[in-house]
């Protein structure tokens, strides 16, 4: 059984959890703290390894973007496997309960009326799980989130904190068997003072800020976080206008990794759905054109879905309706294809 360590609050990483029940009561959504921090490391427990680990996600989750994305930049889809669940979670009427992930290719979507081709079934744990509630029981957890890094040899969790996943993803590429010559440092030595402080502010007020708009209850909590949304889309965009490509200079970084997953979303999901309506990514020229250059990178695209994503967030909500669009100046996906539609 797992004894994994909690860790102290990294605000890059974990929301602060004082007052947490309390903020809850008052509408507040207060994200709670992954339990699993197990580290790869050779001669540890977890020694890096082809073959030997499996990713369990969710293609709408923008956690699970992280790793996914960080997978594919890196060149380890050969070597480190994946089991995607269906982006709607179990409904009052499954014999389980409601509100689980689950391993269901069959299962039908209510966007496309077909079963959704990049689910599958549960492969890493030789039990073929149908819940990810499941695989947490195995090792006596009652946490029941995803991304999951999972040892398939010693068939036990070692991490579901997503930035943790992604930095031992980037620090063991060439030994978890990258198809890369040179697979990219995510978080150089030269940077990471840079990495950092981005990482902290673009968790707070961009990926755990949507978060905090979309799902709070609370009037003034909300727009506390939409106005902290808006005004670091400015500073970033702001940040690019001086024609570098990537956040840190020329060098794509887990800086830039970690803000793609919600910028992908916003126009067309997070500008409904999290009431983030104040502008689109379109609106914010540089940001736009950074969006369709990572975008373009090798990989990138093959990383999510954003059928599995209209179909996770909208499929979730009062009637389980999933908006058609938006249309305009071009369907998404396809428009991250032209930066030339940046609104100047």
């Amino acid at each position: 059984m797992s004894d994994p360590k909690k860790p102290d609050v990294d605000t890059s990483v974990d929301e602060s959890q004082v007052d947490a029940t309390s903020r809850r009561a008052k509408g507040e959504f207060v994200r709670g703290i992954s339990q699993f921090r197990n580290t790869l490391e050779e001669g540890s427990t977890f020694p890096p390894e082809p073959g030997r680990y499996h990713l369990f996600v969710a293609l709408n989750c923008p956690w699970c973007h992280r790793v996914t994305l960080a997978r594919n930049i890196l060149g380890l889809q050969g070597n480190v496997t994946l089991d995607v669940a269906f982006p709607n979670r179990t409904g009052d009427d499954d014999p389980a309960g409601p509100n689980f992930w689950e391993f269901d290719p069959t299962r039908i979507a209510s966007l496309t009326g077909v079963p959704l081709p990049e689910c599958t079934h549960e492969t890493a744990t030789g039990r073929n799980f149908r819940l990810v509630q499941q695989i947490y029981q195995a090792e006596g957890s009652d946490e029941t989130s995803v991304p999951i890094l999972y040892d398939k040899a010693s068939k036990r969790i070692v991490a579901n904190e997503s930035s943790q996943i992604i930095r031992m993803l980037s620090q063991h590429a060439t030994a978890l068997g990258s198809s890369l010559d040179h697979p990219p440092d995510l978080y150089p030595k030269a940077k990471r003072d840079q990495i950092d402080e981005l990482n902290s502010e673009i968790y707070a007020d961009i990926n755990n800020g949507a978060y905090k708009a979309g799902f709070s209850s609370d009037q003034k909590v909300y727009s506390t976080a939409f106005g902290k949304y808006f005004s670091m889309l400015d500073k970033l965009n702001t940040r690019l206008s001086d024609a570098r490509p990537f956040l840190t200079g020329d060098e794509f970084t887990e800086a830039d990794l970690r803000l793609f997953p919600t910028l992908y979303r916003h126009d067309p999901v997070y500008y409904l759905r999290m009431k983030l309506n104040g502008a689109k990514i379109l609106d914010y020229p540089h940001l736009w054109r950074w969006l369709c250059r990572v975008h373009g990178m090798a990989g990138v695209a093959d990383s999510n879905s954003l059928t599995h994503c209209r179909q996770g967030y909208f499929g979730r909500s009062w009637n389980g309706v999933v908006p058609l669009g938006p249309l305009q100046p071009m369907p998404y996906p396809e428009a991250f294809a032209h930066p030339e539609l940046a609104r100047e």
